[in-house]
């Protein structure tokens, strides 16, 4: 191995030959504990230190770093306390995540460093996210984020280049080609030759770096890093390595031929950087000496202090009160000026006076700059706040959701138009794996609101016409969203985007247009987690949202039915139980709407806590009215026959006479 020191000083030397060998003894001591029971898992990077190593000794300390399992020098080389580190390896309330997730699936907001999720291709859109916040608060920082060989054939892998790319992200993508996706060998994952072509093919400079020599690693990287900071862009490199354990350690490596792994043996970045510093006359036998003692004491020491903790305990109101990020709810008061305007207008307003309110505030999604929308929601924005911060995307959900993620961790605020509700599918990973679990598992709020259009009745057909809340509010960390009327949408709009935590905000095309309502001027704000009751009755409880509201109102007008309690949920999570409760408790009959098809729908678990809850004081049965189990179909009389109107008019009738 050729190491050329080009100008690097013997003290940066010496220090990444420190960072390799910290990294190196560590891995060899957990490999002991692991034989031993002590810890769980391990994901070895041996024989890939070089790689961690210099790319973080080649970043700024305040700038982000996204690893990944076998970059344990990235953590070290941040100087992150190692019994942190071991506390989190088994579990313990004093590493990152108490004892909610292992190895390095965490995050340290402190250390600039975002770890991974075991899907793997999210993390390269929150790079995207974290770059671009940077850019647009003029910091002149780059972002390194790294994935594997394997990744690259992920969607999430190309969408992220893609954007960071239109977008001149200052990020570097470092793709750690260790020749295997756990067993699978790159020429049955890829036909391009090198995987930097890859990065050609996205517009962009890419190159590819010998992975096992450190100092070739940390002067192309440092050289790069200093560019991109003048001048933004994103960099692809290619680092060729390998890695001498299995991709965890039960794997084994039987599939590597015999011949590959001498070959990679021979090239093992500590042993060959070693020799290169004991020939330069940088290392001498004492200096190295010294150094492997004071980090085995480093190691048992803090070691020590991890094993002496207490196993963590469970609690389940601290468990509970994790979920969210702390949110004190602030009320703006109305306005005593009143307009009656269009819910679609009422939604435009919340969103422009939101974007006033809060300068770091950055909108996101297809078509919504110039053309303002399929919906024209944002129509006239972007003469008002500029193209930086309302962004046309190019067409790739859940890297656009990653990258909304990685600007909450660089203290913005992002809203997400999916230009239909439907198209939610294609970024349904980052919202339920990243957005729902980060604070959960590190702290980290996800500061990100996803508007959602959504519902049927406009003959859209099954790619345009779903109401999919009932996919999201069986995921703990969400907050869903789902108004009638104009003046809630824009006060729930408005303490949605205030609200630190993810928020799927729901807005049904079919009233856009349709439904006006009385809405005061100027900012204000509604409370998440509070039902209202539009009728009040005493012979039955009607309980819906969204669309469900004026079926309901329309169907009791009709009927004559004036002896009822009818009540909209408008917000799914938190929902507002404590109402429903209320309600059915006075009238002992229930019938619960909406939109969705009915099994597993948001009113299956409503009808469940009220028989747990309110057995004793049912007078029927509880009924739930929704759409066919089918999909959403297009012709007219198809849809409608599809929808829930008609059984909720013979549902109303059979209840009230039981």
């Amino acid at each position: 191995m050729n190491f050329k020191t080009h100008k690097v000083s013997e003290t940066t030397q010496l220090r990444l030959f420190k960072d390799m060998l910290l990294s190196r003894l560590i891995e060899e001591k957990m490999l002991i504990l692991l034989r031993q029971g002590k810890i769980s898992k391990w994901f070895s990077g041996i024989g890939q230190e070089a790689v961690a190593v210099g790319v973080t000794a080649s970043l700024e300390e305040d700038e982000f770093i996204l690893p990944m399992h076998r970059n344990l020098g990235v953590f070290t080389g941040r100087n992150i306390p190692l019994y942190r580190l071991f506390s989190q390896w088994q579990g313990k309330m004093s590493g990152f995540t108490k004892g909610r997730d292992r190895s390095f699936h965490f995050g340290s907001k402190e250390h600039h460093i975002v770890g991974m999720i075991s899907h793997l291709g999210p993390q390269l859109g929150v790079a995207n996210g974290i770059a671009l916040g940077h850019l647009l608060k003029g910091e002149n920082k780059v972002t390194a984020v790294f994935t594997g060989e394997g990744a690259t054939s992920e969607g999430d892998f190309h969408e992220a280049l893609n954007i960071a790319a239109v977008w001149d992200l200052p990020v570097i993508f470092c793709i750690e080609n260790n020749g295997y996706g756990l067993s699978t060998p790159t020429r049955e994952q890829f036909r391009c030759e090198n995987l930097a072509d890859k990065g050609i093919g996205y517009g962009m400079e890419a190159h590819i770096v010998d992975g096992n020599n450190v100092l070739e690693v940390y002067t192309k990287v440092s050289e790069l890093a200093a560019d991109l900071r003048d001048n933004p862009r994103p960099v692809m490199l290619e680092f060729k390595t390998f890695r001498m354990r299995g991709h965890e350690e039960a794997s084994g490596t039987k599939y590597v031929p015999k011949n590959l792994m001498d070959q990679w043996a021979a090239r093992d970045p500590l042993e060959n950087y070693t020799e290169h510093l004991r020939n330069s006359g940088i290392l001498s036998e004492a200096l190295e000496v010294s150094y492997k003692t004071e980090i085995a004491h480093r190691i048992n020491d803090h070691l020590d202090k991890a094993f002496g903790e207490d196993p963590v305990s469970f609690d389940e109101i601290n468990e509970l009160n994790d979920l969210y990020y702390p949110f004190e709810y602030k009320a703006f008061e109305k306005d005593s000026t009143i307009r009656n305007i269009r819910l679609v207008d009422a939604i435009s307003e919340g969103l422009n006076l939101s974007m006033k309110q809060h300068p770091n505030l950055i909108l996101m999604g297809q078509d919504i700059a110039e053309y303002g929308g399929v919906f024209k929601v944002t129509e006239g924005f972007l003469e008002t706040y500029g193209k930086a911060r309302v962004r046309n995307t190019p067409i790739c959900e859940s890297a656009i959701v990653s990258t909304a993620m990685g600007l909450a961790i660089n203290g913005m605020k992002a809203v997400v138009e999916m230009q239909f509700g439907d198209f939610v599918s294609s970024g349904f990973n980052p919202i339920v794996n990243y957005l729902a679990k980060v604070h959960y598992r590190w702290g980290q709020p996800a500061d990100v609101v996803i508007r959602m259009p959504c519902g049927a009745g406009v003959g859209a057909g099954p790619f345009h016409s779903q109401t999919n809340e009932a996919w999201f509010t069986k995921v703990p960390g969400l907050k869903v969203v789902y108004p009638a009327f104009p003046a809630d949408a824009k006060g729930l709009l408005a303490t949605s985007i205030n609200d630190p935590n993810p928020v799927l905000f729901f807005e049904h095309k079919g009233l856009y247009r349709s439904i006006y309502g009385d809405v005061p001027d100027g900012y204000y704000t509604l409370p998440l987690g509070e039902a209202a009751l539009l009728k009040e009755g005493s012979a039955l409880s009607l309980i819906t949202y969204g669309a469900g509201v004026h079926w309901a109102l329309e169907a009791l007008e009709e009927m004559g039915i004036t002896d009822i309690d009818l009540l909209d949920l408008r917000t799914l999570c938190p929902l507002d139980m404590a109402s429903v409760f209320k309600s059915v408790r006075k009238t002992g009959k229930v019938l619960l709407l909406q939109e969705d098809t009915l099994f597993g729908g948001v009113m299956a678990d409503i009808a469940a806590q009220i028989g747990e809850h309110c057995f004793e004081n049912l007078d029927a049965p509880v009924k739930r009215v929704g759409s066919l189990e089918i999909p959403v179909p297009f012709a007219k009389t198809l849809e409608s026959g599809y929808l829930p109107q008609n059984r909720l008019r013979k549902a109303l009738t059979e209840l009230l006479a039981y």
